[in-house]
């Protein structure tokens, strides 16, 4: 490696997750009627079908949050949010895009899907099946706080058809819990993942946060010592981030300490870096940047790589994002507007983004750098695209820095690379897009 790319690779600080492409700034409001549009035209034949349900309410909001959730609203409250987000599902299941298919995978997330009843949880789900059935569904996803659940709500989680159990444990250490602001605590995460282990889902899922406030060399250690412990099939470790929507972002600003009070992006990295080391030697598989698994042929993360694989996805409920036909949209992000949006018969869409060909095929391309490994000729199959030729010097960049290599057509990340990926698809994006401006 030489010396600039070296230092170049020094210089890589930050990580911020990339989810989709074009960047958020880049939508707009003034494109919202050909979300409409889009909708009164027939699917295209072969294209997987997701659905999104967002569920915004939490227990406490941690300070690291930057999704759009509720700590304050009643049960009369949830229950018009949710009445509302069928009516939603209502009106886009007569829409000729989504009339007649079936969903291929579905999402619950939040928000914590889990604060809702067992009983919340039933009516839901029913009413959503009847407007568009689940049968052909391979994958139907949950996210959990573990502080939410007891041996009723899980029974009723697994009722109404989950497969893959996500459970939001972040960190074992309570003082770590506390001060981050989570709600639950270490021992509502052993009663949590046992009780979930007992029904008997498809796979269970936990997360880890690598860098929270307060987070030691010690304190990390001995949460790969526990997750390795617990053996869940798949384990997902996000690096923190600390956009300026969360708690944290504003207490730097009213002090004037804008040096964030985590770890830094360097010992974020090692510490994922350790965390994959010890896993792998456990007999887990990575299988991204963020996730390893203890079986790749049983532990699928289908909602990932089919939305990453261009499926459309229709997203239900406030702040939600979707991504129909090629046009990316999110729903309106305040409830209230939201809820008054869908009781006038309107579509509550915020924001917009129509697509190009060349910008699809981007995003596949730096969504599947996310999984570790691309195939090329893929590109030239599906978009007659050779993306080795189109990013040579991009690639050979890369590959000088000692973050990738190529070998064939495949396009393979190294660790390092691997770890600080979001970091380096940017490097692919058309000139434009190449902003710090993310949201």
């Amino acid at each position: 490696m030489s010396a600039a790319a070296d230092q170049k690779k020094d210089t890589r600080a930050g990580n911020y997750f990339i989810s989709n492409y074009p960047p958020f700034s880049f939508w707009s409001d003034d494109q919202n009627k050909q979300v409409e549009e889009i909708y009164n035209q027939q699917a295209k034949e072969g294209v997987p079908l997701g659905l999104y349900h967002h569920l915004p309410f939490c227990r406490k909001r941690c300070h690291f949050c930057y999704f759009r959730v509720y700590t304050d609203k009643s049960a009369n409250d949830i229950k018009n949010y949710l009445d509302s987000t069928l009516v939603e599902l209502e009106m886009m299941a007569r829409k000729p895009l989504i009339e007649g298919r079936k969903p291929h995978f579905i999402y619950f997330g939040g928000g914590t899907p889990s604060y809702l009843s067992a009983k919340q949880l039933a009516h839901l789900t029913d009413q959503m099946k009847s407007i568009l059935p689940w049968d052909a569904a391979e994958e139907v996803a949950f996210e959990c706080e573990p502080g939410t659940l007891n041996p009723r709500k899980l029974s009723a989680i697994k009722d109404i058809g989950v497969t893959r159990l996500s459970l939001g444990i972040e960190n074992f250490d309570d003082h770590i819990l506390e001060i981050n602001g989570r709600a639950h605590r270490s021992k509502e995460v052993g009663r949590a993942y046992e009780r979930a282990q007992a029904e008997g889902f498809d796979q269970i899922n936990i997360d880890l946060i690598a860098g929270m406030i307060e987070e030691t060399e010690e304190n990390w250690q001995r949460n790969i010592e526990k997750t390795i412990e617990l053996a869940p099939d798949s384990v997902t470790i996000y690096q923190m981030e600390i956009p300026y929507n969360t708690t944290i972002y504003r207490e730097m600003k009213d002090t004037g300490k804008l040096i964030a009070p985590v770890a830094d992006w360097q010992t974020k990295r090692r510490w994922v870096r350790e965390a994959f080391a010890a896993l792998e030697s456990a007999g887990y598989t990575v299988g991204s940047g963020y996730t390893a698994v203890k079986d790749p042929s049983k532990s699928k993360f289908i909602y990932r790589d089919a939305l990453w694989g261009g499926a459309d996805l229709l997203g239900l409920g406030v702040a939600s994002f979707s991504h129909a036909a090629g046009v990316h949209y999110q729903n309106l992000t305040e409830i209230d507007d939201y809820t008054a949006v869908i009781k006038a018969g309107e579509m509550p869409t915020k924001r917009s983004f129509r697509t190009t060909e060349e910008q699809r095929m981007i995003r596949e391309f730096i969504l599947r750098m996310k999984l570790g490994r691309v195939d090329a000729g893929h590109f030239g199959s599906k978009y007659g695209v050779d993306v080795l030729a189109r990013w040579e010097d991009e690639l050979n960049e890369l590959t000088e820095e000692g973050l990738l290599t190529v070998v064939g057509k495949d396009i393979v990340l190294e660790r390092d690379g691997l770890l600080c990926v979001d970091n380096i698809l940017h490097d692919f994006f058309l000139p434009e897009h190449r902003t710090n401006k993310l949201v």
